[in-house]
């Protein structure tokens, strides 16, 4: 996929409602969901237990942790967005946050965003307002949805 060119702070505006195409996507792996139990102490069989999963698990296979569907936004976002170097950029939260759909292990995901709101800053910055929506490859539903808030300085 093509990355979505925005050309600094100021060219933030021009794209204020608006999908942007989807970001390439990301193979949610079996490592990467142990890597995540690992960092986060979240040791739920669901995530790791491949045997227990087949058997047990409505899924038939190990799922991917909310918050680590969560973390791989700013990979995606880098995959879907591309703009000069800013001085500085930070997450700066979460408005909201849905987990509709399981990520099963193996599974590929993508992030399409949608810019709702910039707002200046001093210092020459800007907090933007973006809604994603990540994807699972095969499913027309988002497996998360959230309004996120981001902060760059130039």
């Amino acid at each position: 996929m093509a990355k979505t060119f925005i050309n600094g702070n100021a060219d933030l505006k021009n794209f204020i409602g608006k999908d942007l195409p989807p970001s390439d996507w990301v193979e949610v792996t079996q490592e990467m969901i142990n890597k995540f139990a690992e960092a986060s102490g979240d040791h739920q069989w669901i995530h790791i237990d491949v045997e227990r999963a087949k058997r047990e698990s409505p899924y038939k296979t190990t799922i991917a942790h909310g918050y680590l569907t969560i973390s791989l936004m700013a990979q995606l976002r880098t995959a879907a967005l591309d703009m000069p170097p800013a001085r500085l950029g930070i997450n700066y939260g979460l408005n909201k946050v849905r987990f509709t759909g399981p990520v099963p292990a193996g599974s590929r995901v993508r992030v399409v965003l949608n810019l709702t709101d910039v707002k200046e800053l001093p210092d020459n910055g800007v907090q933007m307002q973006w809604n994603a929506s990540i994807y699972r490859e095969g499913s027309d539903k988002p497996v998360l949805i959230a309004e996120t808030l981001g902060r760059r300085f130039e």
